[in-house]
């Protein structure tokens, strides 16, 4: 879809009392789908999943969803690949892209600065503190779609493309060794994933997490008795 297409979208706002209308959604997912360029795990539907979580979670914890929204549908609107030295970066970059974006189809300033942090602190390698409720709800949103069923497969999804092997033959639940998730994809559940339960910012999300980590959980007590 072209840049030109998204800002006509944009500009077919009709009701200028309201900031979040269908139209301007409408815009933030084509500028989305025409951006984005991430691994199988980071498509469109990953997008999607994050928007929909965000909005559960901006409800229940009573967020602004003028900056939640936004911020859900173009965390990922820019990311340096696997492996590339500035990586950690990649939020950053698309929080400026966003803004750009935003500023250009007239969406308010004064949420700007909101949705700008929410995109960079939702990140789990750029390690920045979360200093809003709408960053906190990013963040987590963003994070629950690490884990559960969906998270088993993006994981999956992730390492098949990068050619890693799925376990360790001698140690596959890492129970003698330190994980090492640039080497067998299971590790990467230590390494990350069954951590992430505790990094939860809201309640809402707090809950969720509980319950999708339980999933994982009894995923791997499975696969131990499948693979002894």
């Amino acid at each position: 879809m072209s840049s030109q297409t998204i800002q006509s979208l944009a500009n077919m706002i009709l009701d200028k009392s309201k900031v979040l209308t269908p139209e301007r959604e409408a815009a933030f997912l084509a500028f989305i789908e025409q951006e984005m360029t991430q691994d199988l795990a980071h498509d469109l539907q990953h997008v999607l999943r994050v928007v929909k979580t965000a909005k559960q979670l901006c409800k229940e914890e009573g967020g602004k969803p003028e900056i939640v929204i936004p911020a859900a549908y173009l965390h990922d609107c820019f990311s340096f690949g696997k492996g590339h030295p500035k990586r950690r970066q990649s939020s950053l970059h698309a929080a400026d892209k966003a803004q750009a974006f935003l500023e250009n189809i007239g969406y308010p300033k004064q949420y700007l600065t909101g949705i700008h942090h929410a995109i960079v602190a939702h990140s789990f390698s750029a390690n920045v503190e979360t200093s809003t409720l709408e960053a906190k709800i990013v963040q987590d949103a963003d994070r629950l779609d690490a884990l559960g069923a969906v998270g088993v497969a993006r994981c999956l999804q992730v390492n098949v493309t990068l050619n890693r092997p799925f376990y360790s033959p001698d140690d596959p639940f890492c129970e003698t060794r330190e994980p090492d998730d640039g080497e067998f994809t299971l590790d990467h559940f230590y390494t990350k994933l069954l951590k992430l339960e505790n990094t939860m910012k809201t309640a809402a999300a707090q809950k969720e997490a509980k319950r999708r980590t339980v999933f994982m959980q009894s995923y791997l007590a499975q696969l131990a008795e499948e693979i002894a």
